[in-house]
């Protein structure tokens, strides 16, 4: 047969159905565009410049221009610069009295004024200056800046501002306008300064750019000018107004701006309240200067219900032709697509629900003319209540109102009710839009969206939806991953791009990517209107990329016109090729057919769209068809001979009959194939059939053998096998008859085999046979074949089954039990399964199931289950054996254990199993047994027991854990007790419902449901089948736990790092899991449970399939905790958690192999090695040279490793977060060293010559060696250095960031410890002494009580009292002591009296003032120290006046500064012995040194001294505490909330360790364990008992013991030395001492020392001092500290320093006392501010505040340690500096404490400033209502002192100067003198002789009063 015919195939060409198998495009691949990034700064705003392209890009600090593809071509700084805020005019025009800070320059406006030639660039600092820049090279033109116009807005937002150009707008020819033409309308936020800034203006952009006409307004006389202020009226009702500018926009005559601002009508005037904004749009005319024409109407979107109310970007639009269609409108008319956010609340983080809406200006317009016409008529009022402040009505004026109008002097400005509501187009609910931009393509108008993460999503907008189709969302860009589009959008000049704008970055894309499309159905179907397929060239692109695009049908742009092919024929055998082809387009220059890469042959292009294609030749692809079955399907394309290029791709299929190897296959495949049954082959050519008749061409006339039920063979017997068939062929002369073929266990088996016709063939008498019993029956599987190798089809599920009766039928009833059609029977004689034939005598000893009420004989029970069981019954038994009955109904007897038990027919097995119900057993304690059965009659033959027996049992259960679990349920259960095994089914509930039952061996296990009632403890309920068993013991559903927080929140993409996690409750959950969702795949990782309220997880990784993960990372779709049931976990909506990308490294060297040398770094470069995360937390890295960990290094690019001592080849690993990177092999050698044989060698062969040049040589070697060695090891030690002072540096900032926030989530919930008022006021008016006897009920005789009644009417006096005073003052021994001492009684004596203690004090004040004026004392020392008794009465007064207020206000921050304090300090090692601490404010008190300790985390156990149970409570201790402060914080710990006085102290505790339920050891400071060097002996710390992280430690009642006195007596007597200092006041001075003197030991001769020894001791080793570095270094944890304290100090400052509290007034006493000393100073004519300032100063801050501050344990039940003590010194200290009026010169040499807060200082006194201006402000307060709140001060706390016991008290002071004034009376010899003395003999003499109460009854007080006032003149 010849191959060399060829086929013929016609295309026809479709236009109108879609290509089914389109080409390969050939088209470019799609431009992804460029960037431009920045790092150290960001990104604002971005113009492009229309005629040149160049991109200008505004920032924080610089102008750019780029060329435009971003190519950075220049840079312009324009800051920092130095600034204040508060400076105005800015510091470069007037000097400034605020501080100047350098101040970051944030720009806010970039325009290009195309006129001038230039940019506008306007910044934040020197309130809002601008820059003109020359376009060509950024030359800064000018910067005008010294009048109040240049000045736009000194606000800071970026996106507050927008401006319009006007005047530049003639594009045509840029000569026609020339330089200065131009205006500018600007609108800006203005921060609350409405004096300084207006919020709407039109400028001059005059042509000389430093001209101070620069911004001058256009218009302005003294009556109205070009520009709109926001009325002072209004930020005082709503402080927080103000008006945002989004967009700015020129169309027509007319200027708009659309604009955000506070919605008066919804926000409350008070701050506090929450605050609404409304969108609104402004218009007025461009011409018109004196803004009579201004209009705005609020603007909104409502969608499905929902209003958008929020403008976030605007653009204006010309439509395209369908759009303007759709509207109604012209092309020339303009719309506005406005992008809005959901509501009215949180402008600067607004909601991510997002619509685009449509606005057409014509709509607009319309609205505001139809509301112009509506006042003009005098309807309604002018409506713009922020504006006008007042309602103003409409004045009725007649005047055509036409689109051109201006506005007149009346009717204006003028404001719309009626929201102009937009169409919405799109909505987005997930992303949030953020920016818009849209242009015209062809008829389409196309918009381009920004959205908040970082995509540009284009829309085509062609009408108003719906459909949707008319506002389709066709492509989504990622721009910048995770990154806001910032709002300025705009078109390269060409529009083929798009520039987008992010926070670091510039973006160029383009407008289309139509080469993405690989087919016409794609292109079109991608909805772009930029797309049509251009058919000869392949691909989807542009009309204007496409060639010859105009001729017809060679560009398509609808769906329908994509080219269809259709083959005639679809396909052809390889043995046969004849092809038709018809219907092919025309195409005049050629195709060519393009059969794969099999051949290619010229078409011939016939008429009526017809294409005739040769195939490929037999003798061409002789292999066409191998290996590809009975098809080949290869792709047919044409190919254009005009463009070289496949235009149209199909399938086209071979196929090979010839591969089909039976009949129905052949006969039944798709093609055209015909079976020859006398040569058993497939062929299309019916001429290759030697017959006719043999020719079969369908499944009816193929040979095969017809399906029959299983062939049954028995194993072993001859017998023939006889199948059904039809259409047998008859074999011819030459051909092999019929065979049988079986396959045997692998063996083959043929037997010849007879065909009666062609309907039957039979296999001959033969036997078949298979190995072994394991199978009753064997499935064979077999064919007929004929001539050898020819098989008859047979159904594929027909087989031949055989069999053997005795296998697996051991037994009579397995044996009954079979199927019938084997034939089996029971062969009594025998007793074996067997054939009828293979049983002797069958009519006797065969059974079979044909006989009637056939039955197996002798039963056998060969196990039963259960074993036990309750005698309440219900227990499903089983029992199995054999012989057990054919049927159930035979089972007539069952008992167990004498228990009648009833057969459950659904359970029986035939023969093998029994299962029944016990019934209830009536005996109280029935005994166990046997089972027993009969089959049908209980005769001996069918009767039998079981060999086991069977047992009743009780269960009962005593132990459940755990014992408590969450609400939601899903604890694992587990219930412990006796027989729990018993019985077949179990039922646990707890209360009313049901545990799930999981398993039961001896302990049940069941997972709890959810407790329906909540919290609380649930009965638990156990049923073993009929039995119901009780306990008292209760299972506690405790509150679902809790998540409060995560730290880090951030892991990266492969998870594994660790998280530690905060919540409650964590320990009632058993197995807890972390999850993570994103993308549809949930992974999960495990947590541990370390405590109830901390657990550690790994994270869970997520599978991120993108190339590369974005650096600013992702969130996932869902992050939670999977926490047995608790469903609320299972995803934390509150939690950001953050993916960052896997780091990633670079391989070692060129080939992945690095040498290096022994010692030498090793640099492991790579990406992403620390994530950006905020916080201080790390991946924690691991190097492995080999199997040699190195010491690691990390920054943001490379991992810096010390390479390990090693040699050789070593493999490099890295280890991070469950990943495992291998970057390469390193290869380590050594220097090779000269040899002694070399040496020898060469001195040998050299002479001594060379000997000696050799010798010297060695010697300079060895002295270079020495001289490197030296230096490295001092580089060594340098580097050391400055690693760990980096590391100091760094930890100090770690710690400042991870302290601030976890000492405020410490704070919170803490209960305040006041003190009474009692004990408040005693412990300031004498410090130090705790029953004084003023609290004491007086004991003395009657007389003398009743002279002191007397004596108390007497200093009711004020001339007597106040005479007394200073005659007590005068006397020379009257110390500070006693002047403070007789102060305080006096104010004990008066506290019933506080208005007339008031007016005596007022006078001593008075006197004080001008005796200190009259001895020329400088005015700003009074008040300045206690020198007086007024003093300390003014001290007192404040205390007793000012105790509320700290009850209700100052208290709270001072008591959260202590706590602050506290907790800071005790979180880094305390030294016991010196006091000193690795946290401080204060520089003497600060450890200088580098302190290893590690944070445990200890569960106490405290043992109240009732020795009742005790609590657990975890606790933070440092393995470097001492045993008493590890007993305090453990007290802390257990004691918080509760008065330091009401806790047990720390010495009459003892601390056990408990290491398991026995081994208890009593820790103690010192015992026979500590360690002693030389003359020092340590403390014992926990580090020395090597405590361990999660011990339990037991705080008992010590123990009196010898051993515990002879352990503790050391210690107590050495610390005795220290007690003072450490216990010492809060003196300066005590504060100023470095460290204790450290003395020997008068018995051991040793020195106590726990963290640090004595600075200045000689036994400081050289090495000790070495390892400190420069201890000034450490000066850092200053900062640290205060950075973490900052808060506090601030709020504590902010209270004092405030005139409203919460809601309460201002103290009367302060307003009070201010207001008298101003009075004195305006009687004394002192007009000097600062003098003023000084005595409100010393007469409250110093004189009240400094002291409460120093003292907190005045105010409450507290204790406060000397480092404690130190820190508040330095707080006081501040505060002090905050009050004063001097300013403080600081150098290097200034105390660190001046230091610390030198910067704060200048803001506090800012604060105090405007405490002491608004205090002055404020309404004075009358003597009468100042004397009625003191009455009631009186009436109040007027009992809580006695005041005879003061009274009595100040006789000592009379007493102690009696016999000092007698004395001196006697040597005097003036009379003034003698005068004197009487009086200071007279005094005590009347007050406390006998007869005193005589002498009263002569002298009343005004006589005595003026009794002493002649004795003093």
């Amino acid at each position: 047969m010849k191959l060399s015919w060829l086929s013929t195939i016609c295309f026809s060409f479709l236009w109108g159905t879609i290509v089914a198998f389109p080409a390969t495009p050939t088209g470019p691949p799609m431009e992804t565009g460029f960037t431009f990034r920045v790092k150290d700064t960001s990104l604002t705003h971005l113009t492009v410049h229309r005629r040149t392209g160049e991109v200008f890009v505004g920032a924080v600090n610089r102008v750019y221009k780029l060329s435009a593809n971003l190519t950075e071509l220049r840079s312009h700084q324009t800051g920092p610069m130095e600034d204040n805020a508060k400076c105005y005019p800015p510091p470069n025009v007037r000097a400034c009295v605020h501080k100047l800070e350098p101040s970051d320059n944030v720009n806010k406006l970039l325009l290009i004024d195309y006129a001038g030639n230039r940019l506008v660039a306007c910044g934040s600092i020197w309130q809002g200056v601008c820059q003109f820049l020359r376009l060509d090279d950024l030359f800064k033109l000018g910067e005008p800046h010294s009048r109040k116009e240049h000045y736009l807005s000194g606000a800071r937002e970026a996106d507050g501002m927008a401006g319009v150009v006007v005047g530049d707008d003639d594009r045509s020819d840029p000569k026609k306008k020339k330089k200065g033409d131009s205006r500018l309308f600007i609108g800006a936020a203005i921060d609350g300064k409405s004096e300084y800034f207006p919020t709407l203006s039109s400028r001059k952009l005059v042509e000389d750019e430093d001209s101070v006409s620069m911004f001058s307004l256009v218009y302005q006389d003294e009556f109205v000018s070009s520009q709109i202020k926001i009325p002072s009226d209004t930020l005082s009702l709503y402080p927080a107004f103000d008006i945002y500018y989004v967009y700015g926009f020129s169309s027509r005559s007319y200027i708009y701006f659309l604009t955000l601002q506070l919605d008066t009508q919804l926000t409350q005037m008070d701050a506090s309240g929450e605050k609404f904004f409304t969108s609104k749009i402004v218009r007025m005319c461009s011409n018109d200067t004196e803004f009579y024409s201004y209009v705005e109407f609020p603007l909104g979107c409502t969608k499905d219900g929902a209003e958008y109310r929020l403008v976030q970007a605007a653009y204006k639009h010309r439509p395209g032709k369908a759009l303007a269609q759709a509207l109604g409108l012209s092309e020339d008319e303009d719309v506005l697509f406005v992008v809005f956010s959901q509501g009215q609340k949180n402008r600067s983080n607004p909601p991510r629900e997002t619509v685009l809406c449509l606005f057409t200006l014509h709509q607009i317009n319309l609205a505001m003319r139809e509301r112009i016409k509506s006042c003009y008529r005098g309807e309604g009022k002018l409506s713009l209540p922020w504006l006008l402040n007042k309602e103003l009505p409409c004045i009725n004026t007649p005047k055509q109102i036409g689109d051109d109008f201006c506005g007149l002097v009346l009717n204006q400005p003028l404001g719309g009710l009626r929201v102009i509501e937009g169409t919405p187009l799109y909505d987005e609910r997930t992303d949030g839009m953020a920016a818009v931009a849209a242009y015209t393509y062809g008829d389409h108008s196309v918009v381009f969206v920004g959205t908040r993460t970082g995509h540009l999503k284009k829309i085509r907008v062609d009408g108003i939806p719906p459909p949707a189709q008319n506002a389709l969302l066709y492509e989504t860009v990622t721009v910048a991953e995770g990154n806001p589009i910032l709002r300025d959008m705009v078109f390269s000049p060409d529009y083929q791009y798009i520039y987008l704008l992010s926070d670091k970055q510039v973006s160029r894309i383009p407008v289309e990517s139509c080469s993405q499309y690989r087919s016409c159905k794609s292109c079109l179907g991608s909805g772009d209107p930029h797309c049509g397929w251009c058919v000869l060239h392949n691909k989807c692109s542009r009309k204007e990329a496409c060639q010859k695009w105009e001729v017809p049908q060679r560009f398509n742009t609808e769906l329908k016109q994509c080219v269809d092919i259709t083959v005639t024929p679809q396909n052809m055998s390889v043995t046969a090729l004849n092809v038709k082809v018809t219907n092919v387009p025309n195409l005049s220059v050629g195709v060519t057919c393009v059969f794969e890469d099999l051949s290619e042959s010229p078409g011939e292009v016939l008429p009526k769209g017809q294409v005739f294609c040769m195939s490929p030749s037999l003798r061409d692809v002789p292999t066409l068809t191998h290996g590809y079955g009975d098809k080949r399907v290869v792709k047919l394309s044409l190919k254009s001979k005009e463009t070289g290029l496949k235009f149209i791709t199909t399938d086209f299929v071979f196929y090979n009959c010839s591969v089909l190897q039976s009949c129905s296959s052949c006969v039944s495949s798709p093609f055209p194939c015909n079976w020859c049954k006398y040569r058993h082959i497939c062929t299309n050519n019916v001429a290759e059939c030697s017959f006719q008749e043999g020719r079969v061409s369908s499944v009816e006339g193929c040979p095969q053998i017809l399906h029959s039920s299983d062939i049954l063979v028995p194993a072993g017997i001859v017998r023939p096998i006889t199948l059904r068939a039809r259409n047998l062929p008859q074999p011819q002369s030459g051909q092999k008859n019929y065979e049988c073929v079986f396959s045997i266990q692998g063996k083959v088996q043929r037997i010849p085999a007879v065909r009666f016709n062609s309907s039957c063939i039979q296999c001959q008498n033969t036997s078949y046979w298979y190995e072994g019993n394991e199978m009753g029956d064997l499935p064979v599987d077999f064919s007929i074949v004929w001539d050898g190798d020819f098989p008859i089809d047979k159904p594929p599920t027909m087989r031949a089954l055989l069999y053997k009766c005795e296998a697996q039928r051991d037994s009579c009833g397995l044996c009954l039990k079979a199927d019938s059609m084997f034939e089996c029977g029971w062969c009594l004689a025998d007793k074996k399964c067997l054939l009828k034939q293979h049983c002797p005598s069958p009519e006797h000893n065969w059974m079979h199931q044909g006989r009637r009420s056939v039955r197996c004989s002798h039963p056998r029970i060969a196990k039963i289950h259960p074993l036990t069981g309750p005698k309440e019954g219900g227990t499903r038994v089983t029992i199995e054996g054999e012989n057990l009955g054919l049927q159930v109904k035979e089972i007539t007897h069952v008992r167990v254990a004498g228990v009648r038990c009833n057969p459950v027919a659904q359970e029986y097995i035939s023969a093998e199993r029994i299962v029944c119900d016990m019934e209830e057993s009536l005996m109280a304690s029935p005994p166990g047994g046997p089972v027993e059965l009969c089959i049908s009659d209980c005769s001996a033959e069918y009767r039998t027991q079981s060999s086991q027996t069977y047992s009743f049992v009780t269960p009962s259960f005593n132990r459940v854990r755990p014992e408590k679990g969450p609400v939601s349920g899903g604890t694992r259960l587990t219930i412990s007790g006796r027989n729990l095994d018993a019985g077949s089914a179990v039922t646990v509930f707890l209360a009313q419902e049901k545990c799930l039952f999981v398993r039961a061996m001896r302990e049940i296990v069941c997972v709890t449901p959810a407790s329906m009632s909540g919290s609380g403890a649930s009965s638990i309920k156990l049923f073993i089948d009929k039995a119901e068993i009780n306990n008292d013991l209760r299972y506690v559903y405790t509150e679902d736990p809790t998540i409060t927080g995560i730290e880090p929140n951030w892991s990266i993409i492969n998870g594994s790092t660790s998280l530690t996690v905060t919540g409650t409750h964590l320990l009632t959950i058993q197995e807890p899991k972390v999850r993570a969702k994103y993308g549809g795949v949930e992974t999960t990782n495990v947590c541990t449970v370390v405590n109830d309220s901390t657990m550690t997880c790994l994270a869970p990784p997520i599978v991120y399939t993108k190339r590369q993960a974005p650096e600013s990372g992702l969130h996932p779709d869902e992050f939670g905790f999977i926490l047995d049931h608790v469903s609320s976990l299972l995803v934390l909506n509150g939690t950001p958690f953050t993916y960052y990308p896997n780091p990633t490294f670079d391989p070692l060297g060129n080939a992945g192999i690095l040498e290096v040398k022994p010692g030498s770094p090793i640099i492991l470069k790579g990406k992403n090695l620390i994530p950006p995360a905020p916080g201080n937390a790390r991946l924690n890295y691991s190097v492995m040279i080999g199997d040699t960990p190195c010491l690691l290094t990390v920054s943001e690019s490379q991992l810096l490793c010390d390479s390990p001592d090693l040699t050789g080849e070593q493999r490099v690993m890295i280890l991070v977060g469950g990943l495992e990177y291998s970057p390469g092999m390193l290869h380590i050698y050594s220097d090779s060293t000269l040899t002694l044989p070399a040496i020898i060698g060469i001195g040998a062969g050299g002479g001594v010559l060379l000997i000696a040049i050799i010798a010297v040589l060695i010697a300079y070697k060895r002295k270079t060696r020495d001289a490197d060695r030296t230096l490295k090891r001092l580089q060594l030690q340098m580097d050391n250095l400055e690693s760990r002072v980096a590391l100091e540096c760094k930890e100090a900032f770690a710690e400042l960031q991870t302290d601030i926030q976890e000492l405020t989530n410490d704070m919170d919930g803490v209960k305040i410890p006041f003190l009474e008022y009692r004990t408040y006021t005693m412990r300031v008016m004498f410090p130090g002494i705790e029953e004084h006897p003023v609290l004491k009920e007086l004991d003395s005789p009657a007389n003398v009580e009743k002279a002191l009644r007397l004596f108390s009417q007497l200093l009711h006096n004020k001339m007597f009292l106040l005479t007394f005073i200073h005659t007590l003052e005068a006397q020379r021994s009257f110390s500070m002591r006693d002047r403070g001492n007789v102060a305080s009684l006096l104010m004990a004596a008066l506290q019933g009296r506080m208005e007339y203690a008031t007016v005596v004090l007022k006078q001593l004040l008075a006197d004080l003032i001008e005796k200190n004026l009259e001895n020329r004392n400088h005015p700003k020392l009074l008040l300045r120290r206690t020198e007086s008794v007024a003093e300390k009465m003014l001290t007192n007064w404040f205390t007793f006046l000012l105790h509320r207020f700290l009850k209700e206000c100052a208290g709270e921050p001072l008591f959260m500064l202590y706590c602050a304090i506290k907790q800071q300090m005790e979180k880094g090692p305390i030294d016991a012995i010196t006091g000193e601490a690795r946290y401080s404010l204060s520089e003497d008190k600060l450890i200088r040194q580098q302190i290893d300790y590690k944070q445990l985390v200890s569960t106490l156990m405290c043992i109240p001294p009732e020795g009742e149970a005790g609590t657990e409570v975890p606790v933070k201790v440092l393995n470097c505490d001492t045993v008493t402060q590890v007993k305090d914080k453990l007290l802390d710990a257990v004691y918080k909330g509760i008065p330091y006085s009401q806790r047990p102290q720390a010495d009459d505790m003892d601390l056990e360790w408990r290491q398991g339920r026995l081994t208890r050891i009593i820790l103690q400071d010192e015992d026979v364990t500590t360690k002693i060097e030389s003359d020092w002996k340590r403390l014992n710390t926990l580090a020395h008992y090597q405590v361990a992280d999660g011990s339990v430690v037991a705080l008992v009642q010590k123990q009196v013991s010898a051993y515990n006195i002879a352990n503790s007596f050391t210690f107590t007597r050495s610390l005795s030395r220290y007690e003072s200092l450490l216990r010492t006041s809060s003196s300066p001075d005590s504060l100023r001492s470095r460290a204790p003197m450290i003395t020997p030991d008068q018995e051991t001769g040793t020195k106590l020392w726990h963290l640090v020894k004595n600075h200045e001791h000689a036994d400081q080793r050289e090495g000790d001092r070495g390892s400190k570095m420069v201890s000034e270094i450490y000066l850092t944890r200053l900062l640290a500290t205060k950075g973490t304290l900052q808060k506090f100090v601030d709020d504590l400052f902010e209270t004092v320093f405030s005139t409203a509290h919460r809601g309460s007034a201002l103290p009367l006493a302060i307003k009070y006392m201010f207001d008298f000393l101003d009075e004195q100073a305006d009687k004394r004519q002192i007009s000097d501010p600062d003098v003023r300032h000084t005595w409100k100063s010393n007469c409250l801050p110093l004189r009240f505040w400094v002291n409460v501050i120093k003292n907190p344990q005045f105010v409450f039940d507290i204790h406060k340690s000397s480092i404690t003590d130190a820190c508040l010194s330095v707080v006081a200290q501040t505060f002090m500096d905050s009050c004063s009026t001097s300013e403080h010169r600081l150098g290097k040499d200034s105390p660190s404490n001046k230091l610390l807060y030198a910067k704060d200082i200048p803001n506090y006194k800012s604060w105090v400033e405007r405490y002491y201006r608004d205090i002055s402000k404020m309404p004075s307060i009358s003597d009468q209502d100042m004397d009625a709140y003191l009455v009631e001060q009186s009436r109040l706390h007027g009992s809580e002192f006695n005041t005879l016991s003061a009274l009595n008290e100040l006789y000592f002071y009379i007493n102690k100067y009696k016999e000092e004034k007698i004395k001196k009376s006697r040597l005097c010899k003036m009379q003034m003198n003698s005068k004197l003395s009487q009086l200071s003999f007279i005094i005590p003499l009347i007050f406390f002789s006998p007869s005193m109460p005589f002498i009263f009854s002569s002298f009343t007080p005004e006589r005595f009063s003026k009794m002493l006032s002649g004795l003093l003149v």
